[in-house]
């Protein structure tokens, strides 16, 4: 079965994570799914951004919870990914209204009017100063679209248990995927796990860990793997039987599973 292939942060390793430029070459590259993680700003905002400080993506010292959003869209967030493109006379012109700060609902409108179906896998962060508020507004959000039923093009995904407790108590429609980092929490995981959530183990566990996987496999719910962005990793993914790759590179990621097709494997 060819994997579902999403954008981890948009096509994030050639653009800036994040952006809507990220996201548009994602889709423009065909990809399947996007991912994003999201943060609450101080005036309760969701912004799509991935630390909880904005000094690697935005060469600022803040908190994406101590600032309003009007303050982050004075940002730039993509400067930081090529810093020399000023210097360069052969780079493309810079779009500035995809480089920006990046909300939640410009995202998810932007994927409700695209030409084709497209899911977003949203993860909220934490630990966070707002706890379960950012589940709650998170929650709302979907509502405002009408995606709270299994069949809505959206997944949430966290690596707190809690988290994804708020979301099923909120709506118990919406899809939720647990996210693994380290093989010693599948043991505890494993009795706890609603029964229709999904397993979310990173590519580290796979490679270092096959028969962990191997077992949560065995449960019958669906593996979405992150980062997977070569074809080693892509390899060891379709030996699993993992259901969505979730790579930096959605592109090349196609592009490998195409040439599979195409060979017949």
């Amino acid at each position: 079965m060819r994997p579902q292939v999403v954008a981890h942060r948009g096509a994030s390793h050639e653009l800036a994570e994040h952006t809507l430029g990220a996201y548009v070459a994602a889709l423009d590259a065909g990809a399947e799914g996007l991912e994003c993680d999201v943060r609450l700003t101080a005036d309760g905002h969701l912004v799509c951004v991935h630390d909880r400080t904005l000094r690697r993506t935005a060469a600022n010292p803040g908190l994406v919870s101590t600032m309003d959003l009007a303050d982050l869209s004075e940002l730039d967030f993509a400067a930081w990914k090529n810093p020399w493109s000023d210097l360069d006379d052969e780079a493309p012109d810079r779009d500035e209204t995809l480089d920006g700060v990046l909300t939640l609902r410009r995202l998810l409108e932007t994927v409700a009017d695209y030409e084709r179906r497209v899911e977003v896998a949203i993860e909220t962060k934490h630990p966070t100063r707002f706890g379960g508020l950012v589940e709650k507004r998170l929650v709302e959000m979907l509502r405002d679209f009408g995606w709270t039923t299994p069949q809505a093009p959206v997944r949430v995904m966290s690596f707190s248990f809690t988290a994804l407790q708020r979301v099923e108590r909120l709506e118990p429609g919406i899809r939720l995927v647990q996210l693994v980092d380290k093989p010693s929490y599948w043991p505890m995981l494993r009795r706890i796990v609603g029964q229709d959530w999904l397993l979310g183990p990173g590519i580290e566990l796979l490679r270092e860990h096959p028969r962990t996987v191997a077992s949560m496999g065995r449960t019958g719910r669906d593996l979405h793997v992150w980062t997977v962005n070569t074809e080693s990793d892509l390899q060891l993914c379709l030996d699993a039987g993992v259901t969505a790759v979730i790579s930096d590179r959605p592109g090349h990621i196609i592009d490998l599973l195409d040439n599979r097709d195409a060979a017949g494997q």
